[in-house]
């Protein structure tokens, strides 16, 4: 059974993002138990949200200094809290599971936390992720968007990680996850893109490589090819852009057990398709990771599943389905930032972005 430690953990970690809701079995429990020592669950309620060097997290907490500064670092390479190193400086923060320590898992996930993890999604947490405002929002790839439509910066891949200077690459954590326990599709791993100080947590804790823009901009295309969801995070100017498949993915997997996924992620396009051009050849089918399309004797969307990736667009055949605005009354623009997104999604879940022990 669990020490107490753990429940208070699990507790202050459900307060973040989309949160570590309790399961029946409590799973959850043995991953806590597997990723944190006590010490490492203490330190953890100590911290918040907020970037904090060692000598601040000493003086606001009273802790004693001896080796602090030690043991957030290695908390840090262990993926169980951020790391931020700017002009020699290095703060830290406390982070949520999804995104967050699940992720930061990428180099040290082997088959027992993979199965743990995977049963927790699969009990618990997937189901409820479609309450919350989702981590991760759908871009439209490139080439299915018509030159005519005046397209966002933030809803062009390209342009985003145009505007970035520091670019990362990491493997898959969801592909990486199923991989270990045989379930894995053949879909390209090496596909997570990461910016700026995330690339930089990434490179530092050997998860990840520096790459160019150039280079970047060939994954893309790769990941189109191959079928693969273009997923930034949920703001404006996101840390970090996935490239998701349907049979991994833990977001697209949460939005499938939905009755209405389109209705939840933040774009503003719809597949629609022309029945004069569809020859019903259901080349279509296999692009959709949402089960949006039906073929009866032709191709037919169902606007509530659509997530507006546009896969479908650039392999059909007959030319046949082009993406379409929504209606105005069913945009809705992403958060301006991290902290805003963290704030919508704790207002939406009822829960409090300062720690417990704070409160």
């Amino acid at each position: 059974m669990a020490v107490e430690i753990y429940h208070r953990l699990r507790e202050q970690m459900d307060q973040y993002s989309t949160g570590f809701p309790a399961s029946e079995s409590g799973v959850e429990l043995k991953i806590l138990e597997k990723l944190f020592t006590e010490e490492d669950a203490e330190i953890y309620l100590d911290l918040s949200m907020l970037l904090e060097t060692a000598e601040a997290f000493v003086t606001r907490t009273g802790r004693p200094q001896e080796k602090i500064a030690d043991k957030l670092e290695d908390m840090a390479k262990r993926g169980l809290i951020f790391r931020h190193i700017k002009d020699g400086n290095k703060r830290y923060s406390a982070v949520p599971f999804v995104i967050g320590s699940y992720e930061f898992q990428l180099g040290r996930m082997d088959k027992e936390f993979a199965e743990l993890t995977n049963t927790y999604m699969e009990e618990t947490f997937l189901a409820g992720m479609g309450e919350n405002v989702t981590p991760l929002r759908t871009i439209p790839v490139g080439k299915s968007v018509d030159v005519g439509n005046k397209v966002a910066a933030y809803e062009d891949a390209k342009a985003i990680i145009n505007g970035k200077d520091k670019i990362a690459v990491a493997d898959c954590i969801c592909r990486t996850l199923q991989g270990l326990l045989d379930n894995g599709c053949d879909k390209p791993k090496e596909v997570c893109l990461l910016f700026g100080s995330h690339a930089d947590y990434y490179v530092e804790n050997k998860m990840g490589r520096y790459i160019g823009r150039e280079e970047a901009c060939a994954i893309l295309d790769k990941c189109e090819e191959a079928g693969l969801v273009n997923q930034p995070a949920n703001m404006v100017n996101p840390g970090g852009m996935c490239n998701c498949c349907g049979d991994c993915c833990g977001v697209l997997r949460a939005l499938n057990l939905q009755p209405n996924p389109g209705e939840l992620v933040y774009n503003r396009y719809w597949a629609i398709i022309d029945p004069e051009k569809c020859s019903g050849c259901e080349t279509c089918l296999d692009r959709c990771q949402m089960n949006a399309i039906e073929i009866e004797e032709t191709a037919k969307v169902n606007t509530a599943r659509c997530i507006g990736c546009g896969l479908c667009v650039t392999t059909c055949p007959m030319e046949a389905i082009q993406l379409e605005e929504k209606p105005k009354e069913l945009h809705v623009s992403p958060p301006a930032s991290g902290q805003e997104l963290m704030a919508l999604t704790a207002e939406k879940r009822g829960t409090n972005l300062i720690p417990i022990k704070m409160q």
